[in-house]
């Protein structure tokens, strides 16, 4: 349980509900900040403007996943007018405060470490980014087959990169019966696609690879879908891009070959918020619980 801990929730989407109803169930209480235009109501929270002291008493704040950026802008989809975390913010919170963010800045970090506030990433935590892997898969899925002509089943289809996204996406699209190319930068990660009944290709020589490729999904944040790799590519293949802004197609140069090129990063909060927000809920109920 969390019995008298106080959270304070600055903005976010809906995945955010979630949490502050996970929060709330196990009896803590919730500040909310940024939701303004909020059309319902949970157990023990209060609606706040941003001010020094609310923060002031918080135990763990918790940020949308996306942040703050380096402007110090939080949004929310619940207020008209995105919230805006100034240094004095940070100054008002008591050292050992937990700062909960999906992702954190260069400054979000800064702040956290001058003032000694515990910040956690949770998009970095296993827990969290193996299961958010799930609806990012699922939703990436849902994307190609909206934009394709052709079934799964059958289908020729490379998955870029072999993290924790790129496996799953791979292992679903090979059980639902689609030819699986999946890129590695090391030989032990193309080993180990090979195990796994997948055909294993470089993640730096690509060209001349997916030129027979339906639909092509990218989960690497860096430019491996460039010009020339695309030059390559058919064009009525579809490039499902999910890796976080600005992505690592050439949206430019696709658009211009007559490509159709998606860039969806964070996938869970559109397509699976309530599934999403649990897996955040979980582990910062479970971190919380600890102290």
């Amino acid at each position: 349980m969390l019995t008298g801990r106080k959270f304070v929730f600055l903005g976010g989407d809906a995945r955010q509900l979630e949490v502050i109803r996970q929060v709330t169930e196990m009896d803590a209480s919730a500040t909310l900040v940024g939701y303004d235009n909020l059309g319902e109501s949970f157990l023990d929270t209060q609606l706040m403007p941003m001010s020094e002291n609310v923060l002031a008493d918080a135990d763990a704040v918790v940020l949308p996943v996306a942040g703050m950026d380096n402007d110090g802008k939080v949004d929310t989809r619940f207020a008209d007018e995105p919230l805006h975390l100034e240094p004095e913010h940070f100054a008002a919170m008591r050292p050992g405060t937990f700062v909960f963010s999906g992702i954190a800045g260069e400054r979000l970090q800064s702040y956290c470490e001058e003032h000694q506030l515990r910040l956690v990433k949770l998009m970095e935590l296993d827990e969290v980014a193996i299961l958010n892997s799930i609806p990012t898969a699922e939703g990436a899925i849902a994307l190609a087959m909206q934009h394709t002509d052709i079934t799964i089943h059958g289908a020729n289809v490379s998955v870029l990169g072999f993290g924790r996204c790129g496996k799953t996406l791979a292992r679903i699209l090979s059980a639902m019966g689609a030819n699986v190319k999946v890129s590695a930068r090391d030989p032990a990660n193309e080993a180990r696609i090979y195990e796994m009944g997948f055909t294993p290709i470089s993640s730096g020589e690509l060209d001349g690879l997916l030129g027979q490729d339906d639909i092509i999904f990218n989960t690497i944040p860096h430019p491996v879908l460039t010009a020339s790799v695309l030059a390559t590519v058919n064009k009525s293949c579809v490039v499902i891009d999910i890796a976080s802004k600005p992505g690592g197609t050439d949206f430019r140069y696709a658009e211009r070959r007559g490509i159709k090129a998606v860039l969806a990063p964070s996938l869970p909060g559109l397509v699976a918020p309530k599934t999403a927000g649990r897996i955040i809920g979980n582990t910062i109920c479970r971190l919380l619980a600890l102290e």
